[in-house]
């Protein structure tokens, strides 16, 4: 009996394909489905989405300790023109619409890497090779350089979405420039009681100048981070879906 005790312990416990169904259920499944699939294609599900939001959670975690440290507020409250508010709108626009460029494009290129020449689902890839079928090799170059085009294009309304904050804070330079020397004086440089209001004015549009510029300058190199992030993965793309349209236009 011992004997068969330890025969029937061995054979439930050599291995998952030895299991009753109903004993490994749902996590037996999963198994099977991730033992399927094969390794390099795990690897760069969402890899892009993935660089992205590491690259924005730095950037807030340093807006955070920016804000506790109370310099966000300092920022905004000296800004009498309401400038720099215009900036940031203008730069959270920017990244709303990187990070769905960045989505589109993850979702494109994983289509590309577990391409499936009879997919239910469309995806870019899917239509450009269904398209190169049959096509000479000029006719396929143009095609490719075509797709090159339309893909890189996607991303230069970021880029200049990017540039806008720097012009944007060359303005409130010019601005603040402007507010400052709107109280010199110099009639009244005499009048020990006119020197008080001048100075304020001064100081006033000192500050409008340099933060505006300070602003810009940040959120422009924020933006250009992610900018960089989408071209990267965009060429990816392009270069993956030119591939798989050349591979199968000679089978």
């Amino acid at each position: 009996m011992a004997q068969a005790f330890a025969r029937s312990f061995e054979d439930d416990t050599s291995g998952p394909e030895n299991l009753p169904r109903e004993r490994h259920g749902v996590l037996g499944a999963l198994g099977a489905a991730l033992a399927a699939e094969p390794l390099h294609r795990r690897a760069h599900r969402y890899l892009l989405l993935l660089r992205f939001g590491v690259a924005n959670l730095i950037g807030i975690a340093l807006l955070g300790a920016a804000y506790l440290q109370g310099w966000v507020g300092l920022v905004f409250a000296a800004d009498q023109t309401r400038l720099t508010s215009i900036i940031f709108a203008v730069f959270v626009m920017g990244l709303g619409l990187c990070a769905w460029r960045i989505v589109q494009t993850s979702r494109d290129l994983n289509a590309a890497k577990e391409f499936e020449p009879f997919a239910p689902k469309p995806s870019r890839a899917l239509a450009y090779t269904a398209t190169m079928k049959g096509r000479s090799p000029e006719s396929r170059s143009i095609s490719a350089t075509s797709l090159r085009s339309k893909l890189m294009n996607r991303t230069m309304v970021i880029r200049n979405i990017a540039n806008s904050l720097v012009f944007l804070g060359l303005i409130g330079t010019v601005i603040g420039f402007i507010i400052a020397l709107s109280g010199v004086k110099p009639e009244l440089a005499a009048d020990a009681g006119a020197i008080g209001p001048m100075v304020s004015t001064l100081i006033e549009g000192m500050s409008i100048a340099l933060y505006t510029t300070l602003v810009g300058a940040v959120l422009n190199v924020w933006l250009m981070v992610n900018f960089r992030l989408l071209v990267t993965g965009t060429v990816s793309l392009t270069n993956a879906i030119i591939e798989l349209g050349e591979q199968h236009a000679r089978t």
